[in-house]
């Protein structure tokens, strides 16, 4: 079961989450289609062609986190709260301070 950790820039409100995901394990290259990662999208749509979609199941369990780290770290979302932070600090995604 993923948890939802809240991101914030710019007045901008995100949904991040950690753990695994049962939406890239049953729907697997829409959600990041739906997310708009567009190069996560196309590894994925040609990986589950040539792996006759078994590449959902290997995505499924690091889809959530890859997701949330590209937040924070390509664009700059930062943890809205402290319960945010902890659940961020404990999956090893920012540093704890």
């Amino acid at each position: 079961m993923a948890m939802q950790v809240n991101l914030t820039k710019d007045s901008i409100a995100k949904k991040g989450l950690i753990g695994f995901s049962w939406t890239t394990f049953f729907f697997g290259f829409f959600v990041p289609l739906l997310r708009a990662d567009w190069i996560v999208f196309i590894v994925l749509f040609f990986l589950q062609l040539v792996t006759f979609g078994v590449a959902s199941l290997v995505f499924a369990f690091i889809y959530n986190k890859m997701y949330t780290r590209n937040l924070i770290e390509k664009q700059g979302f930062l943890p809205a709260d402290d319960y945010s932070r902890q659940i961020l600090i404990q999956a090893g995604i920012i540093q704890g301070s």
